[in-house]
């Protein structure tokens, strides 16, 4: 029997940089203290969702991986506590910008890198003008407590990130995300669509999904767009059933506990992977889905 427990947080967050960040430390603690071993906290955490307006000052927020301080913080608060932490950061890689995650292990070592791989663009969500598309490729990594992937946001829509990451021997799928209401269709409410599509990703792969998201408004000083961050954070058991989920607008802390090797299990018994026919999955290659 190997089991994990994991979290997930959701806050909001403002131009207060460092109250941010000790608002995500404190979130950590409180979910180390619910008997954490991996904690996800949400996409870009360090300061409100800024790709809301084109403006170029925001590139000054990016800063590289190497010393970079909000990941070495959260890698000595990881170290401390024993968790693994994905951290969220907005990256500057030379010339080049990236919406990226830090796996940090539960003794404060960063394991690798994670560069967001699908890049949205549309009302209320200018990603193309701040990142570069992920060049990482997905990634798995091995922590103490498994075998972790991690996609950022919009590349939970995506069912070819979480088959790559389950084939690559994923444990765990874990989706950092900032994502809330549609500013075009205010009335739309996206929130269940959103997290039917992972709960979809739990079922197919067998494997346990934890989604992290935002709360609260945030309003663009230089444009005053809007948007309503829906929350709704959770935790999705391998059959893809939520088993822990927060609400829409309160700072929280959520957990559910699994045994990966029973999860194992019943994911070789099921057959999803055996029955696999990638010689057939040529039109995924292409855009138009000729072969």
């Amino acid at each position: 029997m190997r089991t994990i427990t994991l979290a997930a947080t959701q806050m909001a967050c403002d131009w207060d940089i460092p109250g941010n960040l000790d608002r995500a430390e404190r979130l950590v603690r409180q979910a180390k203290a619910a008997g954490a071993d991996v904690v996800l906290i949400q996409e870009l955490f360090a300061s409100p969702y800024f790709c809301q307006e084109q403006v170029h000052k925001h590139f000054e927020l990016a800063a590289p991986l190497e010393g970079n301080p909000v990941v070495a913080r959260f890698a000595a608060l990881a170290a401390e506590l024993g968790v693994v932490l994905p951290v969220s950061f907005f990256e500057r890689a030379g010339q080049a910008f990236f919406n990226s995650v830090a796996m940090v292990d539960a003794d404060g070592s960063v394991l690798g890198l994670y560069r967001k791989s699908h890049i949205p663009d549309g009302p209320g969500y200018n990603e193309k003008f701040y990142f570069s598309p992920g060049d990482t490729g997905f990634k798995v990594f091995a922590t103490r407590f498994g075998r972790i992937g991690v996609g950022i946001c919009w590349d939970q829509w995506f069912p070819e990130t979480a088959r790559a990451m389950a084939l690559q021997g994923a444990e765990v799928l874990l989706y950092p995300t900032a994502i809330g209401n549609e500013p075009h269709d205010t009335a739309h409410d996206s929130s269940g669509h959103w997290q039917r599509v992972m709960q979809g990703h739990a079922a197919a792969n067998v494997m346990p999904v934890v989604a992290s998201n935002r709360i609260g408004t945030e309003i663009a000083a230089n444009t005053n767009a809007r948007l309503d961050f829906f929350g709704a954070s959770f935790i999705a058991d391998a059959m893809g059933a939520k088993v822990a989920e927060a609400d829409g607008a309160s700072e929280t802390v959520i957990t559910a506990t699994f045994d990966l090797d029973a999860i194992a299990r019943q994911r070789r018994d099921w057959g999803v992977f055996r029955d696999r026919r990638p010689e057939l999955y040529k039109p995924l290659l292409t855009l138009d889905g000729r072969r």
